[in-house]
């Protein structure tokens, strides 16, 4: 049994970390924090839980975390790299589902999250925990950066055309939606139900931060630099992120063909066939990340439409995932869930 601690319990992905958890059959939840509600039970706050764990949120200064053999961080940026050090020195694997070791470039990652690094020493050796990608590197990982829920969607959808250097690298766009749960579980005006519901809005076109996360991994597997125009958007849900995606084609392919070859042996990946559009509410509650190819008028644009959960092939199945490779289980353990419908 894996012994696991969560720390940061009370959060949207933290209560998603637990609901996969307490289903996975190698794991033991030994201890989960949370300042503002230590010594509550678990289950009192999230009732889903009832019956399935038995623990009380515990104050993180007396959690006694080196004595797991994995942490889960789930908790805002910052917070994970004041406390990874010491965990990694004593022998314990890390996750985080922030930001904090996501991006390699320190000042990059300063300019973007506003605040001076703890743990730059770390960086160097964090592995980007996107499977499809670094499976190798993650099995083998002390530490393991969980990539961004838009991150994950973009990626993913546009990995094999940069793979297979058929598109123009220098002007790629990714118009891109997600639920409110993508915001986090604070108190915030533009999440209100007055506020979110019945509207939608693009936020943050002049930069968002998981913009350096993207162009990162897709400048990594292109061998050079991408040029990325990334706009978020908030809609009226809960859960999904729907990523419509826009290249320009430098080399006639088959595109359907290209996409099937490139998923046919991921788990969590599902190529739809030629013609039919993804729907977020097709992957809600799943590890999966649905993909659909198009090349309207048969034109030179290609255009991919990528659908996943937030909070779970975005977040906490995806940890899952890659805490099933650093143990050596099979990788679908715990997180193959069919998704919810209606």
């Amino acid at each position: 049994m894996i012994n696991v601690g969560i720390v940061g319990g009370t959060g949207y992905t933290g209560v998603e970390l637990l609901r996969l958890l307490v289903q996975h059959p190698e794991v033991n939840i030994q201890v989960i924090t949370s300042r503002s509600e230590a010594g509550i039970e678990v289950a009192e706050i999230f009732t889903n839980l009832r019956g399935h764990i038995n623990l009380k949120f515990s104050d993180p200064a007396e959690s006694m975390l080196d004595t797991c053999d994995l942490v889960f961080f789930a908790t805002p940026n910052g917070t994970a790299m004041q406390q990874t050090e010491a965990l990694i020195n004593a022998n314990v694997k890390v996750i985080d589902l922030a930001a904090d070791f996501r991006i390699k470039s320190i000042v990059e990652w300063e300019k973007w999250y506003g605040m001076k690094h703890a743990c730059p020493d770390l960086v160097s050796e964090a592995v980007y925990g996107l499977p499809e990608v670094n499976r190798t590197q993650i099995k083998t990982a002390r530490l393991v950066a969980n990539p961004g829920c838009y991150p994950t969607a973009v990626q993913l959808g546009f990995l094999p055309l940069i793979e297979a250097g058929i598109v123009d690298i220098d002007h790629l766009i990714a118009d891109v939606k997600s639920g409110v749960s993508g915001a986090g579980r604070k108190a915030a005006v533009h999440t209100l139900h007055a506020e979110a519901s019945d509207n939608f809005k693009a936020y943050s076109a002049s930069g968002h931060r998981h913009l350096p996360e993207i162009t990162q991994g897709l400048s990594n597997i292109s061998d050079k630099p991408v040029g990325l125009t990334f706009v978020p958007h908030l809609v009226p849900m809960i859960r999904g992120i729907h990523a419509t995606l826009y290249a320009t084609l430098t080399k006639d392919i088959d595109l359907q063909k290209l996409y099937e070859e490139r998923y046919a042996d991921e788990a969590f990946v599902d190529v739809l066939p030629h013609g039919e559009h993804p729907e977020t509410r097709s992957v809600r509650g799943s590890n999966l990340c649905r993909i659909a190819v198009h090349r309207p008028q048969n034109s030179n644009t290609v255009v991919i439409l990528s659908v996943t959960d937030n909070l779970v092939k975005g977040a906490a199945g995806q940890a899952i995932q890659n805490m099933n490779l650093m143990f050596n289980l099979p990788e679908t353990m715990g997180i193959n869930q069919v998704p919810l419908l209606p």
